[in-house]
């Protein structure tokens, strides 16, 4: 992990420069305040500023809905409620701006989430720094042969190092010419904005990304899920470890209704409604396409 020069001075002056305030805050997150978290060989995650915590959920929400929540006797109670009732705009009064630095082919990824305000590094005013995510070798797999988006077996042996060296290679080389094209000795030098072109889609960039919750809730229940990408997947990991200690009923919330539950179908609610009548249920039977009983059983499992 990198922090540039100019990137710890920023810290360590904010750091120098506390200031008192009469805003709510959360202890947690003050505790990730400054501080970047690792995340794969040269990537990190930091919290730059956040507003709300669990109590300004509640809060927008009992300003929202007055006396129809008063048969909610405790915060975490109404958020749950919330939650499990597919509420937005309470979750949306807590926001959160991280900076992140990450590959180049997973911000293509994350930048899918459209609905966060994202400044990103410009490599037309700025050059890149020779700094590409290579997997480690736990992290090399094959192409999956069920899942065209997916991984397979991890690579092993020979097969493996031949992959890593081409990883290598072509990403040094790649650098190599985009500062041959940057350069001014003798020459006039490519312009920034098209030298970039030839780096390859593994070179790190930064961006300074800020949501809200409910969008942020959103995109960790995608992408921090056991099917989505690993390289996309270590990096909400780690905002989820950070969330939940900014707003830890809400979190929990989240864990229980949407990381850890499941919405089923009119169709899937039948068949467990004939099931526990002890009615034997099968997929021609169910109503369901072979690609819906397959999931359904896989819930079930």
């Amino acid at each position: 992990m990198t922090l540039s020069p100019e990137q710890k001075a920023e810290i360590e002056a904010a750091r120098a420069t506390p200031r008192p305030t009469l805003r709510a805050v959360a202890e947690g997150m003050e505790a990730h305040l400054y501080t970047a978290h690792e995340v794969l060989d040269h990537g990190f995650v930091r919290v730059i500023d956040y507003m709300g915590d669990d109590s300004a959920i509640v809060q927008a929400a009992r300003v929202s809905y007055g006396a129809g929540t008063k048969h909610v006797s405790n915060d975490e109670g109404l958020i749950r409620y919330l939650m499990r009732h597919w509420h937005s705009t309470p979750f949306e009064m807590c926001e959160i701006k991280l900076h992140v630095k990450l590959p180049v082919f997973v911000a293509r990824q994350w930048i899918r989430h459209r609905t966060a305000n994202v400044n990103e590094y410009s490599a037309r005013y700025s050059i890149l720094d020779r700094e590409f995510y290579i997997p480690a070798p736990e992290a090399l797999a094959a192409q999956s042969t069920v899942n065209n988006q997916g991984r397979g077996a991890v690579l092993e042996g020979q097969e493996a190092a031949r992959v890593l060296e081409i990883l290598k290679g072509d990403a040094t080389r790649s650098y190599d010419h985009y500062e041959e094209m940057l350069s001014q000795e003798g020459q006039q030098g490519l312009a920034r904005e098209l030298a970039r072109m030839n780096l390859p889609a593994n070179v790190y960039t930064q961006w300074y990304w800020k949501t809200d919750l409910h969008n942020l809730f959103h995109f960790l229940r995608l992408r921090a899920d056991a099917h989505a990408q690993y390289e996309i997947r270590v990096y909400a990991e780690e905002i989820c470890r950070l969330v939940a200690d900014w707003v830890p009923l809400a979190y929990r919330a989240f864990e229980d209704y949407r990381m850890g539950g499941a919405t089923l179908s009119s169709k899937a609610i039948d068949c467990v409604r004939r099931m526990l009548k002890g009615e034997e249920v099968t997929q021609e039977t169910s109503g369901m396409s072979k690609g819906e009983w397959r999931e359904f059983q896989q819930l079930l499992e």
